[in-house]
């Protein structure tokens, strides 16, 4: 059994399940509070529409280094010489949209009009970003996430042409590489994410570098370099 979640305060990590890796509880909402609560502590939703909300917190925990990125050869030719153009927060729930759309071989999605709307107003506070790759004036990939202080939550990717969403992210580690930016939660092990330089690292060490990075004071404003890869 997990437990319910009935007030702001969710249960130590540590009580999380073994299978599935991480359920720790469930209920509650999407508030605002609640999210920036589960996020300090390493926790984040996932559930599908019309099921409880379900709050997790893996053991081990998929982390990039902003410096370990890899930036392939053909890769840092795109982002040296491409057409295209990124772009920072502006088109955050397109963004999100995009992510949601149907993908071959998944199943639905969980990024449904609840998650939606809870993101949205995190975007407008502030602690939600968008990084997005155009070209010829049309969204074609990008990423989404949470920042709090120094550390960054990333939520999910989408990619409409070649590389489009590994040059959104290879721009978002540099810069927060320049930012002294600590890790990008990358939450979940996936192929895709290891052969960017994504790994692995125990619950325990995630936990105690994200409670160090979360209280460095924030980035007064969300404007990326033009110089990151030239």
């Amino acid at each position: 059994m997990i437990p319910l979640l009935h007030n702001l305060s969710f249960p130590a990590v540590t009580q999380a399940l073994r299978s599935p890796n991480g359920l720790l509880a469930a209920g509650g909402d999407l508030s605002t509070a609640r999210l920036l609560e589960a996020y300090r502590h390493g926790i984040f939703p996932w559930f599908s529409a019309g099921e409880p909300i379900l709050w997790w917190s893996p053991d081990p925990r998929m982390v990039l280094f902003p410096n370990e990125f890899k930036v392939s050869h053909s890769l840092r030719k795109t982002l040296r010489h491409g057409r295209h153009q990124v772009r920072v927060d502006s088109a955050f729930e397109q963004v999100m949209r995009a992510c949601a759309a149907p993908r071959e071989g998944a199943n639905g999605t969980w990024i449904h009009e609840e998650m939606i709307a809870a993101y949205c107003e995190l975007h407008r506070l502030g602690y939600a970003h968008s990084v997005e790759t155009w070209m010829d004036g049309e969204l074609v990939g990008g990423l989404y996430g949470m920042a709090l202080g120094r550390m960054f939550y990333g939520e999910s990717m989408f990619s409409r042409k070649t590389d489009a969403s590994k040059i959104a992210l290879a721009h978002l580690a540099a810069q927060l590489g320049r930012w002294n930016f600590g890790m990008i939660d990358c939450q979940m092990n996936t192929p895709h994410l290891a052969s960017l330089g994504a790994r692995e690292i125990p619950r325990k060490e995630f936990i105690a570098r994200l409670q160090d990075l979360i209280n460095c004071s924030p980035v007064p404003a969300w404007r990326f370099e033009e110089d990151l890869f030239t």
